[in-house]
């Protein structure tokens, strides 16, 4: 039982530490006239209670932003790599293209985006699918290009259909390279739409998000809501992560070798 408790439980002894580490440098290590710019953690809980209207409805809209870039990059991405599958010759043609929508900076993009959709969510989502869009599609590519040789040549030997082969063989094949993707990208959703936000957002209708609302708390000089906002925004990265994880396990513990070692 307590072997089974441990991977709950160390995280939770490491994070006391940190705290208990946090107050020594907060009111022991630190000058007295900078302590204002390390807030205790309980003065950053305390703004989290104040502010909580104010950072939900941040939330929801940051939220709403990078699910809905990541969905649409997920799906793009299945579409994307399955037609980079097909042919060498079409990776060559559109791979340098996807590399260089990905090496362009965000914040280059976004005054383009303003220009085009208008500052506000369109543009967080946008942004956020740009981000989420490459290591998805390039993963799942790989995967499908990846699979093992043997089961191809016994599937041409059986005369499959093309169809076959990529739908029966090659797709369940990627899968474990498709949730490598994914989990990437779960991360990567919510650091875009906290940057398009910042960069792309406003408070019109009630739309500001979490990138928004910093750049706020920041002008004003709140450090313990710049801290809280911190804090909710690195939760809804976990969030995405974990929903991620719980479905990559959801698909795959019952056949990967991967999970099957874990659970052996």
């Amino acid at each position: 039982m307590t072997r089974r408790a441990l991977p709950f439980l160390l995280p939770v002894l490491t994070g006391l530490l940190l705290i208990a580490a946090w107050y020594v440098v907060r009111f022991w290590i630190l000058p007295v006239d900078h302590r204002f710019l390390l807030p205790a953690p309980h003065a950053v809980l305390n703004a989290f209670a104040e502010r909580g209207p104010q950072l939900w409805a941040a939330t929801l809209s940051t939220a709403t932003g990078a699910f809905l870039g990541f969905f649409a990059a997920t799906v793009l991405s299945i579409v994307f790599a399955l037609t980079l599958s097909l042919s060498p010759l079409v990776r060559a043609g559109l791979y340098p293209w996807l590399m260089a929508l990905q090496l362009t900076p965000i914040i280059i993009f976004a005054p383009i985006l303003i220009l085009w959709v208008g500052p506000g969510l369109k543009s967080v989502i946008i942004i956020t699918f740009l981000i989420s869009f490459f290591p998805l599609v390039v993963n799942t590519t790989q995967g499908l290009v990846s699979t093992d040789r043997l089961l191809v040549d016994l599937f041409r030997m059986g005369r499959a259909s093309r169809f076959q082969q990529l739908f029966l063989l090659r797709v369940p094949a990627a899968l474990p390279y498709f949730f490598t993707g994914l989990r990437i990208a779960a991360t990567l959703a919510p650091i875009g739409a906290i940057a398009g936000d910042a960069y792309a957002g406003n408070s019109a209708g009630g739309q500001g998000g979490l990138g928004f609302l910093s750049l706020i708390y920041s002008a004003q000089f709140q450090i313990p809501a710049l801290f809280a906002t911190a804090l909710v925004s690195c939760l809804l990265g976990f969030l995405f992560a974990g929903a991620v994880v719980w479905l990559s396990w959801t698909v795959l513990h019952r056949w990967h070798d991967s999970y099957q070692q874990k659970d052996s």
